[in-house]
């Protein structure tokens, strides 16, 4: 058993999630909105470190309500523990769960342990099915999940992914360097592609918005 998961981005027409200086100022702010909903509605979020790192995001609904109770879960991946002890996410805001492996630092893990809960899942790396099984323990039923681009990969190749929303802005960036919305190693072959079925499209501000369900093998397209 695992959460019903939801991967939503915002990504430029050539499928880029931030420029190669990792600028990511994307999508306009009906869709900023939008994702606010969402996460008022699901009971997670979760990020990779990488765009902690980068973004230092708060992950909350700040722009839809005040209220500390519409905020969800948040969620990082952080398999080494290099969460900066004065990130955002590490506020009063909502619940904060970082998620490591075996590896990372001790010292580290008794400092967050201060602000947020730790699950230490796996042994090198955050294992991500482990990982998915705790939280629904937790009464997690219901997860968005915002990336990166490494991430999101290893969670479309693990099968842990429900629906894929992405918010497609009016502009090319390109970039060999830039984040794309799936980087990882990829699929060697297109017949190994995992599968999609668009479920709705539709027009919002500048933007354009899809969304897809995930396919596991188990059905085809019609």
């Amino acid at each position: 058993m695992r959460p019903y998961i939801i991967l939503n981005a915002a990504m430029t027409l050539d499928g880029k999630i931030a420029t190669k200086k990792g600028s990511s100022e994307i999508s306009g702010p009906e869709d900023l909105e939008r994702v606010h909903h969402i996460r008022k509605d699901v009971d997670g979020i979760m990020v990779g470190i990488n765009t902690l790192l980068a973004d230092d995001p708060r992950l909350t609904v700040h722009k839809i309500s005040s209220k500390a109770s519409d905020n969800p879960t948040r969620i990082v991946v952080d398999s080494r523990g290099r969460t900066p002890l004065d990130a955002r996410i590490l506020n009063n805001d909502a619940p904060t769960i970082i998620a490591v492996s075996k590896k990372a630092p001790l010292s580290k893990v008794e400092k967050f342990r201060e602000k947020a809960e730790v699950l230490i899942c796996g042994e090198e790396r955050v294992d991500l099915v482990e990982l998915m099984k705790n939280l629904k323990e937790k009464r997690i039923n219901s997860l968005m999940l915002e990336g990166g681009s490494t991430l999101n990969f290893s969670m479309l190749k693990e099968g842990l992914v429900d629906e894929v929303r992405v918010c497609i802005a009016p502009m090319i960036v390109g970039g060999s360097q830039a984040k794309t919305l799936v980087d990882g190693s990829g699929i060697d072959f297109m017949k190994d592609a995992i599968q999609l079925k668009l479920n709705k499209s539709y027009p919002l501000g500048k933007d354009y918005i899809l969304e897809y369900s995930v396919l596991q093998g188990k059905e085809t397209i019609k």
